[in-house]
């Protein structure tokens, strides 16, 4: 029970400080927030339309003419397209985030510990594999489908899998294979 306490602890406080490091100091992530000069343009109009809050996909069909979007979105072919996630106002505190995306951590650190510990031969090397086979399925099932379909770029999620699951399963491969 230790081995897995421990193990699930410290690999869910190598994710967690990974993605501090990949978002914020080495900023992998940049091209998926890309900065205009023309925000407060672009913000100030979207106000004005009191949308809800929401991912929206634009030019989009209404949900009772979906029977119909091929022949609706005809005339947007070859035309500008955005996908937006709007939200009505900017939280300025991140603690809540922080805490979520730590006990996600925690309970993804937890469920490879539960695997690897099925393994009946569960040597570094098969820990630091998994775990990279963990993070390439996670990186191929959201973010790469997402530049799939929506253009969007993923190089910096790609790094992510390779890093932090090889540094997780580089801390079980060690920890779980102690005597």
């Amino acid at each position: 029970m230790t081995k897995q306490l421990v193990g699930t602890l410290v690999g869910g406080l190598i994710l967690f400080f990974w993605q501090f490091f990949s978002f914020g100091v080495i900023n992998l992530h940049e091209s998926e927030m890309t900065y205009t000069p023309k925000q407060d343009q672009i913000l100030e109009a979207l106000n004005a339309f009191d949308l809800e809050e929401g991912t929206y996909m634009l030019p989009n069909v209404a949900a009772e003419d979906k029977s119909k979007q091929q022949e609706l979105m005809q005339p947007y072919v070859g035309k500008p397209w955005v996908q937006l996630s709007y939200h009505k106002s900017l939280e300025g505190s991140m603690t809540m985030n922080l805490i979520r995306g730590f006990v996600i951590d925690l309970l993804s650190a937890f469920l490879l510990v539960w695997l690897l510990m099925k393994f009946e031969h569960r040597d570094f090397m098969t820990c630091v594999t998994a775990s990279v086979v963990v993070g390439l399925i996670g990186y191929l099932t959201i973010p790469y489908l997402n530049t799939i379909w929506f253009k969007t770029s993923s190089l910096g999620y790609l790094v992510d899998a390779f890093v932090v699951w090889g540094l997780v399963g580089a801390w079980l491969g060690w920890w779980l294979n102690r005597k």
